[in-house]
């Protein structure tokens, strides 16, 4: 029986592993995820305590050995800050920020979709007008408006990207649920008074989870990418915590005076995790999807 019901998930998984490039990106991912966790073990310094830091050690140049005989592999920004140690800490927040922004929109469209999709009519209209009128215009615009009145912190930047993604949910479970509204199954459980909420969880939605999981990957990427540009800007965390994005825009004004590495590392590492993220979903999307396959 268990034999029986790994089956499918083999698979999928040897579908998944086929690419060279997908086990790459998900090793990578794995990689980040597990450093993003371990940060405040394996990291030289917490690059965020005024008692670790010293500004005799600013702009130091990667590789730079101090007399006390600190290595300092990626250098150091204006404060003195170990850029590794900034890095992980950096991959923490936007790893949170991306995962936690993805399950909490995932939740809110994955009920709105399928409260459209079952009821229709003025809910469904209501619902799916809502979502247009919102993907008309681009993402970072809408999360600039929603910050403004939030103002700054993790939990402000969360709460925005929510309300900008959950449209992405909403009308990719409402697509798949009304395709499965006209199966035979659906119509015998309609026809036995199963309870609503069963029909629609424990029917509809196991046959929605495919697309909804590609979509779920793709928008964990786009929200480390939205977090680190709004940070950029000054709009998305406060300089007291740790981003991807503030470590970039610190080091943006010393480019020109050859402290390169002070924003070149944290993009490297924003680049990478943004790509390996996209480099897995791709391959979902192809797994779950064959007819999308290139």
């Amino acid at each position: 029986m268990s034999a029986t019901a790994e089956t499918p998930l083999r698979r999928l998984w040897s579908e998944f592993t086929a690419s060279r490039l997908a086990c790459a990106g998900l090793a990578v991912t794995a990689l980040i995820v597990l450093v993003a966790v371990l940060a405040p073990w394996i990291s030289p310094q917490n690059p965020y305590d005024l008692q670790q830091l010293s500004v005799l050690d600013a702009r130091l140049p990667p590789g730079t050995r101090t007399a006390e005989g600190v290595r300092y592999w990626l250098g150091t920004d204006d404060q003195g800050r170990d850029m590794l140690s900034a890095i992980f800490y950096g991959l923490r927040i936007s790893m949170m920020v991306g995962l936690l922004c993805t399950a909490i929109a995932a939740v809110v469209g994955t009920a709105l979709g399928l409260a459209a999709a079952w009821f229709g009519g003025a809910i469904d209209a209501f619902i799916m007008r809502l979502a247009d009128t919102q993907l008309a215009f681009p993402s970072i615009l809408i999360a600039l408006i929603f910050l403004a009145l939030f103002g700054k912190g993790a939990d402000k930047i969360v709460l925005a990207l929510v309300l900008v993604q959950w449209t992405y949910y909403a009308r990719t479970v409402r697509g798949s649920a009304l395709v499965e509204l006209r199966k035979e199954y659906v119509e015998a459980a309609r026809g036995l008074q199963l309870p609503r909420a069963r029909i629609l969880f424990a029917h509809i939605l196991p046959n929605c989870l495919p697309p909804l999981l590609v979509v779920a990957t793709v928008q964990v990427a786009i929200a480390i990418g939205l977090e680190a540009t709004l940070s950029f800007l000054g709009l998305g965390l406060p300089v007291t915590e740790p981003s991807l994005g503030l470590l970039i825009s610190n080091g943006y004004g010393y480019m020109l005076s050859g402290n390169y590495w002070i924003s070149f590392f944290p993009g490297v590492a924003l680049l990478v995790a943004v790509l390996a993220i996209n480099t897995v979903a791709d391959q979902l999307a192809d797994v779950l999807n064959p007819r999308l396959k290139r």
